[in-house]
């Protein structure tokens, strides 16, 4: 049942900047928000923008908060952050259409296995879209993309986009963590991180690996996964290209 005057997501209580324009980043013309608005539509394009700044007030620790919303707000909550955060590491790659391809390969791998498995979403999808994201700092600063390097430079960088978006400071270390270690597979054991590496072994073995290259040995995918639903979806991937 709604919960009706909740202090939170009463706009007496909101402040001028909770009313704010970003531009549509197709078109560049603005686009007004309120701070609880998902997304809008551009009124000169008709493209749907996600709110940069989207914030559901006490809904972010509030146990009422699904009640006094529902869950779709809390969802689409989920979604806008999303869809910033890919703005965010396509801003981050640039032209390196390569490098975004790879990441929203290994977000979509990381859904499908987070239907079978419990874990955050928040912290999956965001480490998804963030993996890679220190692998141009470590090219320039180290002058090699190697794994080490990119864990080195990947947080602070995952840390001050996921921070400018409002993501709590638990998560946003848990996703730290998950980013600096998904080469090494040090700093974290979580669910979360079970499910990145899983999907980006998934995308790395199969859906970008050259066709010349042999399918990798049974013994080896056994061995490498770390999710039933990931070792699932290696194992069916493998035998289709054995098929093939």
């Amino acid at each position: 049942m709604p919960i009706s005057q909740c202090p939170g997501q009463d706009k007496r209580f909101w402040k001028p900047e909770d009313i704010f324009e970003n531009p549509c980043p197709r078109c560049g013309r603005p686009i007004e928000f309120w701070k609880d608005d998902p997304r809008r539509r551009c009124t000169h394009c008709g493209a749907v923008a996600a709110n940069p700044r989207f914030d559901t007030g006490c809904a972010k620790w509030c146990r009422f908060a699904r009640e006094c919303l529902g869950s779709a707000a809390i969802e689409a909550a989920d979604a806008a952050l999303g869809e910033t955060l890919i703005e965010e590491m396509k801003q981050v790659f640039g032209e390196d259409a390569p490098r975004v391809r790879h990441a929203l390969r290994v977000l979509d791998c990381a859904e499908q296995i987070l239907q079978s498995e419990p874990a955050d979403p928040l912290v999956v999808k965001a480490a998804a879209v963030l993996h890679d994201i220190g692998i141009r700092a470590a090219e320039a600063k180290h002058g090699s993309s190697a794994g080490k390097y990119q864990e080195i430079e990947g947080p602070p960088i995952a840390r001050a986009i996921l921070a400018r978006h409002g993501v709590d400071a638990e998560r946003i270390e848990h996703i730290e963590r998950i980013v600096g270690g998904h080469h090494s597979a040090g700093g974290t054991a979580s669910p979360e991180f079970r499910i990145l590496w899983d999907a980006d072994h998934l995308v790395n073995l199969f859906d970008e690996a050259p066709p010349e290259q042999p399918a990798p040995p049974a013994e080896h995918v056994d061995r490498i996964f770390r999710t039933e639903t990931g070792l699932r979806i290696a194992r069916r991937r493998l035998a289709q290209r054995g098929e093939g």
